[in-house]
């Protein structure tokens, strides 16, 4: 999946003219927690975030005091080295700049300009459709050996129960690199059958460890 299937092309965002009260009137009427600051080519140049707002305001018990700092260009409190993505650019990469980077939004640009915006919220729950996670299920994890072949092993056991996958994960098993470990959500409530076929056909089933199938 590429980020241009989930980002939010219909963006708020303002001038580096505009005031911090101008920001924080849009962050309350749009409920958002970033801006992104283009100029008059609507070539991103800036990016304000609830935090910046935060930090640049007076706190409730001074709430009268120095209103005149609500009156400066949001210019003077907007980040400037932003970390921005490509409509291109896929997903998973984009998890791990979330990841790497600490940040909760990502603007995305193309050819410079702002088309469009991913929050934390749009990838996490891109991430819960890709595993499946909000459709009714099962989880099976398995751990086979790292060779070819084992995941069409497992999926034909699988498709002989007629059961549908809805997800596949895969991952090392931390304690042996000879080895990995498949996450499988499959669309049944009661694996039960399933899992003994597979440990029929020697697999080592590590979730669930349902009682009475021990083979």
């Amino acid at each position: 999946m590429i980020v241009e299937e989930i980002m939010k092309t219909d963006v708020a965002k303002l001038s580096p003219t505009a005031s911090i009260a101008d920001a924080i009137r849009l962050m309350e009427s749009k409920k958002i927690r970033h801006i992104p600051i283009v100029n008059l080519e609507e070539h991103l140049v800036g990016l304000v975030t609830a935090a910046c707002i935060r930090d640049a305001t007076p706190s409730i018990f001074h709430a009268n005091e120095h209103l005149e700092d609500l009156q400066k260009p949001i210019d003077s409190i907007m980040k400037k080295d932003v970390i921005t993505g490509h409509p291109l650019d896929f997903v998973e990469e984009v998890a791990g700049l979330f990841y790497e980077h600490k940040i909760s939004c990502l603007p995305i640009t193309k050819d410079g300009k702002l088309v469009g915006i991913i929050t934390e919220t749009d990838l996490l729950r891109t991430m819960v459709e890709l595993t499946g996670a909000h459709q009714p299920g099962s989880q099976i994890e398995v751990k086979v050996p790292n060779i070819a072949g084992m995941l069409s092993n497992i999926s034909n056991i699988i498709r002989n129960r007629k059961a549908n996958i809805l997800s596949v994960l895969v991952y090392p098993d931390k304690k042996d690199d000879r080895y990995k470990i498949l996450v499988i959500r499959v669309q049944t409530i009661n694996p039960a059958h399933l899992i003994q076929d597979l440990k029929e056909a020697g697999h080592d089933v590590l979730w669930p460890n349902l009682p009475g199938i021990s083979l």
